[in-house]
């Protein structure tokens, strides 16, 4: 029709009828006239081909700016973000309107990708089944979660497997310490079924603070020995470096969002007690893992066999109960029947609770405390 534009589809629809067909049968199954055919003719280029760029339609709000000071800013301190180069320009400049952001956003990321510094190539990693596992702790007190009215201060011990996501989480009171990491893997082993063949964790940096250096030896040995009795090879990422254990840092986003919203479905983060807030992260982690069971059987094929039983995930200590009915240990004062006055006992010390024996048998468990100069990160290997 006049006035009607033909694509390219059209343009090459008659190129290639115009071998085998008269110009005026070409255009006519193209859909043009026969003079556009005769255009064609002339100049096979593309439609596409022959349309000029389009040229500002209005002055360009940057010009009076942009190379005079915006590129010696960003030449100088490539780091700078188009937000805070918007506020400088503002503060210089009165007439700098807040309505230019997007502009100056899309001129700069421009500018950085011709002109600005390499940056760091992060290679996508293929995870086979049953190759890796990753354990790391985070913080929840952003959960605002509370037992019988009382702020519960903890962390989240959270497992995960990298090929089918498959993910094991666990309430942990105290800091980020080796008898956190050792129940929680365990735990998460065990529920599993299986072992993969290497577990990777961070740096452990939180769990060596403030140690002597021979302690921290012992807890790299200690450490070593756990993965060895399950056949893992202990690997850490580089200080500093998160997206090394990204298959575990995203996830930790993820998982603290999810019981976000949870908690706002329930109504409260108010539990009665902790078993009653353990049971409520086990279930909306038990529905996570439910979506991955067809990852998780294949996985779990190439998993290794776990031993006999369990290795050590508690440290032991020996205290000497006082005529005050009780014993200090790690500058916490437990309280004990006074029918054990005098009498030594053997202290199983976990994450959250202490276990007491008398010779051979236990006698009584207690809720571990902390004390509250040293409930910081990594307050449990003091």
């Amino acid at each position: 029709m006049p006035g009607t534009h033909i694509t390219d589809q059209q343009a090459k629809l008659y190129m290639n009828l115009r071998r085998t067909h008269s110009r005026q049968t070409a255009a006519a199954k193209a859909g043009f006239s026969t003079s556009t055919g005769a255009r064609l003719d002339d100049d096979p280029r593309l439609p596409s081909q022959k349309q000029t760029p389009r040229g500002r339609r209005r002055p360009d709000p940057l010009a009076p700016y942009w190379d005079s000071e915006i590129v010696p800013m960003l030449q100088a301190t490539p780091g700078l973000r188009p937000i805070t180069v918007l506020g400088e320009m503002q503060r210089r400049h009165s007439a700098f309107s807040l309505d230019l952001r997007r502009t100056l956003e899309r001129r700069i990321r421009l500018w950085q990708a011709l002109h600005g510094p390499e940056r760091e190539v992060i290679f996508r990693q293929e995870h086979p089944p049953g190759q890796q596992g990753l354990s790391d702790f985070t913080d929840a007190s952003a959960l605002g979660i509370s037992i019988a009215g009382v702020p519960l201060e903890h962390r989240l011990y959270h497992f995960r497997l990298a090929f089918s996501g498959w993910q094991h989480v666990r309430v942990v009171l105290g800091g980020e310490s080796f008898v956190a990491l050792a129940e929680g893997l365990q735990n998460a082993l065990w529920t599993l079924g299986g072992a993969p063949a290497e577990h990777r964790s961070d740096s452990l940096s939180a769990a060596f603070r403030n140690l002597e250096r021979d302690a921290a030896a012992d807890l790299t040995c200690r450490y070593e020995e756990l993965c060895a009795h399950y056949g893992m090879t202990p690997t850490r990422n580089n200080l500093g470096v998160a997206h090394e254990n990204g298959s575990i840092e995203g996830p930790h986003a993820h998982l603290k969002s999810a019981l976000q919203q949870a908690i706002l479905l329930r109504g409260s983060g108010d539990f009665t007690d902790l078993d009653d807030y353990r049971r409520f992260v086990d279930e909306l982690v038990g529905r996570a893992n439910a979506a991955r069971r067809k990852a998780l059987e294949v996985e779990r094929a190439k998993l290794k066999r776990l031993p006999q039983r369990r290795t050590d995930d508690h440290e032991e200590e020996l205290v000497t109960v006082t005529r005050s009915s009780g014993f200090l240990l790690r500058h916490v004062f437990y309280t004990v029947p006074s029918r054990l006055i005098g009498h030594r006992l053997r202290v199983r010390l976990f994450d959250d609770r202490l276990e007491c024996l008398l010779g051979g048998t236990l006698v009584l468990t207690r809720l571990r405390g902390f004390d509250p100069r040293n409930r910081d990160i990594g307050s449990g290997l003091v």
